[in-house]
């Protein structure tokens, strides 16, 4: 076995320590992309080099030991037992792991999908619930219904005008660019390999200063937007909705001093770690591949 294979394993590393660095400079929408679709990118490589490792443990049965002597088929050389054995608990581990937010996940929103009719949610895109808790959450659409707001009775009272356009405008900037699948994607890579759970908590910090600086733009003030993202996070913080994209979601207060600056520019070289990470990440993946397509043909 090659020490190509274990690269992928190591390379998310470099990612997850750049990641806050990353969001903490320039405009949230292209970093919190990159940012997730290398975290993909280096997931699905390291779950490709464990699954190799751990297919190792096949090199004892009859139909691979009898290739053992048969070296221009280039078969891998067999790792040392307890390597490959921790390489599928890991595997396994992820796999329960991914499971266990998808169904989070799932289950949340399904819950909040429930409140309100189906007619006041194709109708009007938002729902107002007479709760006492302070709460507002864009939950994202299916094959049937689109998404819409949640809002709460709770938080509007807690809120002067302005205020409000900033929270709803924040919220629909959620539905409006699909954060949530950029969020899903984050959490199911870091689900996959816990190196990554810092790319993961960047690009949940992404998505909510993505939209702030879309509500900030809309209403034309940021101030006003400052100020509303830090009383309907503080109002809000604790909402049983955890897996929804809320207003009080990301670090707060570091949204807030965003928001008290210039608006953020594009800089695209900022970006070039993580485009970079990936694509060593899918050459070393690719080199690793003839591996698995022998052992195929060797078993099959």
């Amino acid at each position: 076995m090659t020490v190509a294979v274990y690269l992928p394993l190591l390379l998310g590393l470099p990612l997850a320590l750049a990641a806050p660095w990353i969001a903490a400079r320039g405009a949230p929408g292209p970093a919190a992309w990159a940012l997730s679709l290398a975290s993909a990118i280096a997931a699905a490589c390291s779950t490709w080099s464990l699954a190799l490792l751990a297919l190792t443990m096949l090199d004892d049965v009859p139909p691979l030991a009898a290739l053992d002597n048969h070296p221009a088929l280039e078969l891998p050389e067999p790792v040392p037992g307890p390597v490959a054995f921790m390489a599928a608990l890991v595997l396994i581990g992820g796999a329960a792991r991914l499971g266990i937010d998808a169904h989070r996940r799932v289950t949340t929103h399904r819950r909040l999908r429930a409140i309100g009719d189906a007619r006041q949610q194709a109708e009007a895109g938002m729902v107002v619930a007479d709760w006492e808790t302070p709460m507002a959450v864009a939950i994202p659409g299916t094959a049937r219904r689109r998404g819409h707001l949640l809002v709460t009775t709770g938080i509007l009272r807690l809120l002067d005008a302005g205020e409000r356009r900033v929270v709803l405008a924040h919220e629909h900037a959620h539905l409006v660019h699909r954060h949530h699948r950029l969020t899903a994607t984050a959490a199911a890579a870091a689900a996959l390999n816990p190196l990554l759970i810092p790319v993961r908590d960047a690009v949940a910090y992404l998505v909510e200063r993505w939209a702030d600086e879309d509500a900030a733009a809309e209403v034309g003030d940021r101030g006003v937007a400052a100020r509303a993202v830090a009383r309907a996070a503080l109002a809000a913080s604790g909402s049983p909705a955890s897996a929804a994209l809320g207003i009080d979601g990301g670090v707060v207060v570091r949204r807030v001093q965003a928001l008290t600056q210039p608006a953020p520019t594009p800089h695209c070289r900022r970006l070039a770690i993580p485009v970079l990470l990936s694509v060593i990440l899918l050459g070393v993946a690719a080199a690793t591949t003839e591996a698995f397509v022998h052992l195929a043909q060797a078993w099959l």
